[in-house]
């Protein structure tokens, strides 16, 4: 039996309301509390799974890095990061943008190329979980 808005919602009384309101705000508050990185420092690209370099996000610079499928170029510049091409079918990781808060991932997959940012502190996440 399907009830109407009205039946439905006469159940509910003003302090119910305010109990899912308030609800509502701490998980807000929590997600936008413990779900940011700290500031980063260094990008940290890797092929192949191991580190081939690790530079600093404090001026511009640029690196090509070789894997199965071609060369992938990352790109930094002052306090942000990004896979600028690659050679992968899709491009997830070019599309993924700027990366700026530490524990950022960009994963080319084909190309066994991944770029990550570190700082003091990283972002939690489910892979962290």
């Amino acid at each position: 039996m399907k009830l109407a808005w009205h039946e439905w919602r006469a159940g509910f009384r003003p302090g119910d309301v305010l109990v899912i309101l308030g609800g509502l705000a701490t998980c807000v508050f929590f997600a936008l509390s413990f779900w940011q990185g700290g500031v980063a420092r260094w990008a940290e690209v890797r092929a192949g799974g191991k580190v081939v370099a690790r530079l600093s996000l404090d001026r511009p610079a640029a690196v090509d890095v070789d894997g199965p499928l071609g060369q992938t170029r990352v790109q930094v510049e002052p306090g942000r990061a990004r896979v600028f091409s690659d050679p992968g079918p899709r491009q997830y990781c070019v599309l993924q943008g700027w990366l700026t808060r530490a524990g950022a991932v960009a994963i080319c997959a084909p190309n066994e190329v991944s770029l990550r940012l570190l700082g003091d502190s990283s972002a939690y996440d489910t892979l962290n979980y």
